[in-house]
């Protein structure tokens, strides 16, 4: 059944943003959908327990403004250090390895996330409980995982236990 709505939501997607309705793009759409449907229906429709979904979305709803101005303070930052006339004196790059306390895989996943989407940092690895992260400055490298990490625990994993 979650194959049937994820391709009905693919195609519908599709062909709105596509806006084409010839044979060809109709037939690539089709296809395409039935590729998305196959390999990814549990992502779009969650089956597992519905206590542990509710919490998740409910946790993730409540973490995204944190990150939102995480992401603002990133922004100041990085554009702080762009436009200053000694830009290569600040720029630091840094790969730093750390292990996370965080049990789930959506924790996880959040946490790589949300480090990736901050300015100035990318989540390169995760490897069971350790993350690979690139840095553009000894600052940013210094603060993973910091806040993030805690929220995402709070929010997100104690309610599932």
């Amino acid at each position: 059944m979650a194959k049937v709505a994820t391709f009905s939501v693919m195609i519908v997607f599709w062909l709105v943003l596509s806006g084409m309705f010839d044979a060809f793009h109709t037939s690539l759409g089709l296809f395409c959908a039935l590729l998305v449907a196959q390999f990814s229906h549990n992502l779009l429709f969650f089956s597992g327990n519905p206590r542990t979904w509710i919490v998740v979305f409910v946790g993730m709803a409540l973490y995204l403004p944190s990150l939102f101005w995480e992401i603002l303070l990133a922004n100041l930052q990085v554009a702080y250090i762009a436009c200053h006339p000694r830009m290569l004196e600040l720029i630091d790059p840094q790969v730093i390895r750390f292990r996370t306390r965080l049990r789930t895989r959506v924790s996880r996943v959040a946490l790589a996330q949300s480090i990736t989407l901050t300015p100035g940092t990318i989540t390169v690895d995760i490897q069971d409980d350790e993350f690979t992260v690139y840095a553009l400055t000894r600052s940013a490298a210094e603060g993973c995982p910091g806040a993030m990490e805690k929220r995402i625990e709070t929010i997100v994993e104690r309610p599932l236990r």
